[in-house]
């Protein structure tokens, strides 16, 4: 006998499809377990859009005052991270592969003070990408970058411990303005070296740019005073010589005058020959 198959109910297709929808809703949702145990060690990095977050493995630790030091070293990172807590006082953000620094870089950080930027791929400083750091950043470290000339504007209001070492230097008028905006330290002033210079030809390439600045003004590519000094103590010393003969040669006329007068009286006394 045979049996004819009915055709499925029309709630029963309608349970299927809710199924099917609920799972994936629970597929699409994140899962809240996940979001509550992520480490409370991982910070938050937005991009500069805020269309896109990411966490990445920057690890910070609370100091005594309650500040934070921030440790983003290491992670190839192509730009300064937005979003970090203003807390931070420390921030490292060496052996990465950040290439410039925009005006307001680190605008919100207006506690930090110890800013290390080595190791990276920097060769442009922006105008304004220290800007509210004047009365906070004493320690900044730029060595080991890809920084050729300096813009004496960028550190406008700074008063910071600067390590520029190892970094490929062009010396010129703006790294001669730029340089006594910064206490270099002194562990490092041999090592800021002028790879090349507008001085090509006088034997600057090579040298330390604070001794190059000692000889030579890079603004007008000429000698410092030194030569016009050693040139106006030569006059003077001749100047001298010249005045003391000439004194000598009149005193010696006077005397020798007085010494022929002396001469014409004692013929005048003189008798007669008979």
């Amino acid at each position: 006998m045979s049996h004819s198959e009915s055709p499925p109910s029309s709630s029963s297709v309608v349970d299927v499809s809710s199924q099917w929808r609920l799972l994936l809703l629970l597929l699409i949702l994140p899962l809240p377990g996940l979001v509550m145990t992520l480490s409370p060690r991982s910070v938050a990095l937005w991009r500069r859009s805020n269309k896109v977050s990411t966490i990445n493995a920057c690890h910070w630790s609370e100091l005594a005052d309650g500040a934070l030091m921030v440790h983003c070293s290491g992670l190839r990172l192509t730009e300064v991270p937005v979003g970090l807590t203003n807390r931070t006082t420390r921030l490292f953000l060496n052996k990465n592969l950040i290439s410039s620094l925009p005006a307001d870089s680190f605008s919100d950080l207006f506690l930090l003070n110890e800013l290390d930027l080595s190791h990276n791929q920097l060769s442009f400083l922006e105008v304004g990408c220290f800007n509210g750091l004047a009365s906070s950043l004493r320690f900044l470290d730029l060595s080991s970058n890809q920084l050729s000339t300096l813009d004496p504007a960028v550190f406008d209001g700074l008063q910071v411990i600067t390590n520029l070492t190892q970094n490929p230097w062009h010396c010129d008028c703006r790294m001669q303005l730029s340089m006594p905006r910064l206490d270099l330290d002194s562990a490092s002033l041999a090592e800021v070296i002028c790879q090349t210079s507008d001085l090509p030809n006088l034997g600057a390439v090579g040298l330390p740019m604070l001794l190059l600045m000692e000889d030579w003004d890079l603004c007008r590519c000429v000698r410092r005073t030194h030569d016009f000094l050693t040139l106006v103590t030569m006059f003077l010393w001749f100047f001298m010589l010249i005045s003391y003969l000439v004194y000598y040669i009149r005193e010696n006329e006077a005397v020798a005058r007085e010494h022929l007068e002396y001469l014409k009286f004692l013929e005048i006394l003189r008798p007669p020959c008979d």
